[in-house]
């Protein structure tokens, strides 16, 4: 496909005239790095600490793996490097020794990363080592300013504008699709077409593409594929183009303007490329399209800290470059001057026990500090005990002398914040949230406070408060309103995230009105208010509260991991074997943030006097004291104490059968169910559900025909339990359906059709009313 091609396609053919051309497309429009205080300096990185006399000294202190990597400067070069074994160091002295021994010429070299703060930390560390006109940058930065500096020559006329958030775009493009989304459906939406456009996916083929890769779309397939079409196509009436386009883009010009690709390689000759194991199929393109037939390439990497393959990124790009360079050099990093051997023991042990392509590569960390001390496991009954105990141990910390920005809660996802948000504020420690917003900023948040406020203030004339009996119950009557059900919605994403920022307001306010049974609403409503307040009080230093996917790169004296049971570690919507792996290696990489003291916990039950079916995650099996290594574990958990085989005298279809040898068990957390309703479900009633939300009101809606046609209530055709149940399996045939406790013979003979064209999608055959 040609540029002008591409360019029709992506929407950024424009008549605007062409902006003046600088001097050299090397430095076009970028200011010149400089030095930012956002990067502590160190011992050796100190502005007013004299660069390295000569080549040779640029490598003293290194270890010999490091110099290994430092002098490698011929051919392909691979490093792998475990989680704290000095990556960075390794390669800006390798670029550094190579200019100052002559080997480089320092405007010949791209170093390419995947943050802007790693690309300036990078040039700060390069500048200290006298290697100054070394180009460190994103490969977006790098390919921008290759786009600005050549679309003149290679299209004409004015590049089209950059959009900086392309959320607004897919709403017009709902808009015109006449879709209606909700902000968080909006951020999801965005997020397909952002993983479509960086592994090289057209609209026509997401649908295949989204199921090939096993991607919990957000909406139907087909509607994901026309707003991406439509998304596509305001582009190119706006005359802009977003963030991928400069990839794709960069692409497309290299690819078909060999004047223009030649041009590029003779000005960059030698590439580094940093966390190469998040790199994209589209990223991977443009590498080797700035390559070439040449060889000179060094790419650093960990496939064990693999955590962003829903963006697209993929170890596969560094688990296959021996293949793609049979000459390379490979150098691996184990010696780890982060952490210490207690914890660097626990990150070793949780990859022992991972299966699959990344873990076969993984790294076995050799810790080079002195011994520290043991890290802590803690089991509380319930999540605000969890939280209270941090926030005391943390009040320990803080008065012992340990700084406040030395120390980090890490949770798997922004909903947990509010709990340890709210402990700390209420032991009057000041706390840095990072990459999520204050949890009474969220605006579903402070969407619901409003909607709550209004009830409480009205509620007596409101309809859907008259069925309400209690303060919980008013809570959850108002938020249904906004968004919350009693089943979470599958798969991740803004709409989960949603959902549970809503249901955590639904938990506070059952464990207000436990600990105030006369609350009113309009109590609950003055306790939010005084939590918001306190938790908005400025903080300049303070303990980090982060998820595991932004505490990636960072490091800190203390880490508490907190939530670690099953069902968040790893997260209940991660099901197959790959997913479960990529949640084991998010929690290698929280505990590989820990140089010092590292604490892990977790609670029975999520509210004070809640039932403790919790667990542990298996992730600790074997590595916890008192627990025992376990083995083939599925993503969902067992299904003990279920016999298949027994045949259906009426149907001839196999049907479970109890045994009594062996109990049944939580196909989530493996607890052992007693209670019947549990029992139909095979899980804990606490537990989450991957529940159908559609099937389920479908079932519910055909369940309430029948029941008017009987003249029976309608537990009687089907009770909740059982169309949960029917829902969560989604039975495909007579034999799935008939295993399903609650399908009896009778029901089966009378309901089975109806109930399998439901779960295929299609409508049942009608049946005239009885009279």
């Amino acid at each position: 496909m040609t540029p002008a091609a591409l360019i029709r396609l992506n929407g950024c053919a424009c008549g605007q005239p062409a902006h003046p051309s600088p001097a050299t497309w090397q430095h076009g429009r970028v200011t010149a790095a400089t030095h930012s205080t956002l990067f502590p300096q160190g011992p050796g990185d100190a502005q007013h600490v004299a660069a390295p006399s000569d080549a040779d000294a640029v490598l003293a202190g290194l270890d010999p793996e490091q110099r290994e990597v430092a002098t490698a400067l011929h051919g392909p070069v691979c490093v792998l490097a475990g989680a704290g074994t000095g990556k960075t160091r390794a390669i800006t002295h390798r670029i550094a020794y190579g200019v100052r021994a002559g080997i480089l010429q320092p405007s010949t070299v791209l170093a390419v990363t995947f943050t802007n703060r790693a690309a300036g930390e990078m040039r700060g560390r390069l500048r200290h080592l006298g290697a100054n006109g070394v180009q460190a940058r994103t490969f977006h930065s790098a390919a921008l300013r290759q786009l600005q500096y050549f679309w003149p020559k290679a299209v004409g006329g004015g590049m089209p504008r950059l959009v900086d958030r392309k959320i607004q775009l897919v709403a017009d493009a709902a808009a015109a699709c006449r879709i209606r989304l909700d902000r968080g459906e909006l951020r999801d939406v965005t997020a397909e077409i952002e993983w479509s456009k960086v592994t090289q996916t057209i609209p026509a083929e997401y649908a295949l593409a989204a199921a090939k890769a096993g991607r919990e779309a957000p909406r139907d397939p087909a509607e994901i594929a026309q707003l991406y079409t439509t998304y596509e196509d305001l582009k190119r009436d706006r005359a802009v183009i977003d963030f991928e386009d400069v990839l794709l883009l960069t692409v497309a010009i290299l690819q078909d303007r060999h004047d223009i690709a030649d041009q590029v390689r003779a000005q960059y000759q030698h590439f580094v490329v940093d966390e190469y194991q998040d790199v994209s199929p589209l990223q991977q393109r443009l590498l080797e399209l700035w390559l070439g037939d040449r060889d000179n390439l060094c790419v650093v990497g960990d496939a064990s800290q693999t955590i962003y393959s829903f963006t697209g990124a993929t170890p596969d790009h560094l688990l296959d470059f021996r293949t793609r360079h049979p000459g390379a050099t490979v150098v691996k990093l184990v010696r780890d001057y982060r952490s210490t051997p207690q914890v660097v023991h626990l990150a070793n042990g949780l990859l022992t026990q991972a299966r699959g392509r990344a873990a076969d590569h993984r790294l076995e960390l050799i810790s080079q500090r002195p011994p520290g001390p043991e890290p802590v496991y803690t089991e509380h009954t319930d999540e605000p005990a969890e939280a209270e105990s941090a926030a005391h141990r943390i009040r320990e910390l803080l008065d012992s002398g340990v700084p406040a920005s030395e120390i980090a809660i890490l949770f798997r996802t922004n909903a947990q914040s509010e709990t340890y948000e709210q402990a700390l504020a209420d032991a009057g420690i000041p706390y840095q949230l990072r990459g999520a917003e204050r949890f009474f900023d969220r605006p579903e948040v402070r969407k619901a406070g409003l909607a709550l406020r209004g009830a409480a203030r009205f509620g007596g004339n409101d309809a859907l408060l008259d069925e309400t009996v209690d303060l919980p119950s008013q809570v959850r009557a108002v938020l249904s309103g906004e968004g919350w059900t009693t089943t979470p919605p599958a798969g991740s994403g803004a709409v989960r995230e949603r959902w549970e920022s809503l249901a955590a307001l639904v938990n506070l306010a059952h464990d207000f009105a436990t600990a105030r049974p006369d609350a009113t609403l309009g109590d609950l409503v003055a306790e939010l208010d005084e939590r918001a307040n306190a938790q908005h009080a400025p903080t300049v230093q303070g303990v980090t509260l982060a998820s595991l996917h932004s505490a990636k790169g960072l490091e800190w004296d203390v880490v508490f991991l907190v939530g670690v049971a099953e069902g968040m570690m790893p997260i209940t919507y991660a099901k197959t074997d790959p997913q479960i792996e990529e949640e084991r290696r998010l929690l290698y990489v929280g505990v590989t943030r820990a140089r010092s003291h590292l604490h892990v916990s977790w609670s029975l039950a999520r509210s004070p006097g809640g039932r403790p079916n919790r667990r542990p995650s298996r992730f600790l099996d074997g590595l916890r004291p008192g627990s025992a290594t376990t083995s083939n574990r599925s993503g969902t958990g067992a299904t003990g104490g279920i016999e298949r085989g027994h045949v259906h005298i009426a149907t001839g279809v196999p049907v479970p059968r109890r045994t009594q040898r062996t109990p049944a068990r939580c196909r989530i957390c493996g607890r052992t169910l007693t209670d019947a309703g549990e029992l139909k479900l095979m899980r804990c009633e606490d537990c989450p559900t991957d529940m159908d939300e559609g099937l389920y009101e479908r079932l519910r809606q055909w369940r309430e025909v029948q029941a008017r046609r009987s003249g029976q209530p309608a537990f009687c055709v089907f009770t909740d339990k059982t169309l949960i149940a029917i829902a969560e399996a989604a039975p495909d045939d007579e034999g799935e359906l008939a295993r399903i406790p609650g399908v009896g013979v009778r029901k089966f003979k009378r309901y089975g059709t109806d109930v399998l064209a439901i779960c295929a999608g299609h409508e049942p055959e009608a049946e005239e009313d009885e009279d």
